[in-house]
């Protein structure tokens, strides 16, 4: 079991922020229909998810586990997908239904953590949580860069790993 530190300044919460402020910066390039911003925000979209799992990591590592941490990290990661996923709609990526699903299922059970949160219960992510995370994740990597690169049908490889994201999406929410 990992020391849980009250200094919220470490690398891995820094780490957690950064993937917050890019969530704007995705979101903004998601407004130009143009193939180099599709790339650029996919781009952006990787680094900012490459961040969940190095923050985590260092955490553990460094020994900087902290409340902060256990609690933004998740919401960081739910901000970074929804906004994608909300972004993805009016594109004709990704089907209103299903965001509504996801974002809708990401915002119970941030609810759900706040209100443990306040009971000072902190709720971490699982097995099935960090399986969702990382579907979502390449999911919605996928949907951004959308056009075909090197004969890849990203479109098509995006839809398909969104549907296996609402699946794990689905059975984390009742794990």
């Amino acid at each position: 079991m990992h020391q849980v530190e009250t200094n919220n300044w470490g690398t891995p919460n820094i780490l957690t922020g950064a993937r917050i402020a890019a969530v704007p910066v995705v979101m903004l390039l998601l407004c130009f229909p143009e193939r180099w911003a599709s790339f650029l925000g996919a781009l952006c979209f990787v680094l900012a998810g490459a961040t969940d799992f190095l923050d985590g990591f260092l955490a553990r590592r460094q020994r900087l586990v902290s409340r902060l941490g256990k609690f933004m990290d998740p919401l960081a990661d739910k901000l970074l997908v929804s906004a994608a996923l909300i972004m993805l709609i009016p594109l004709g990526r990704v089907p209103a239904w299903m965001a509504v699903l996801i974002v809708g299922r990401e915002l119970a059970v941030t609810g759900l953590r706040a209100l443990a949160a306040a009971e000072g219960i902190i709720l971490a992510p699982d097995r099935w949580g960090k399986a969702k995370t990382l579907l979502q994740m390449a999911a919605l990597t996928a949907l951004i860069l959308h056009y075909p690169y090197d004969g890849i049908d990203f479109h098509g490889l995006g839809t398909g790993l969104l549907w296996l994201a609402l699946i794990a999406t689905m059975v984390s929410g009742v794990s």
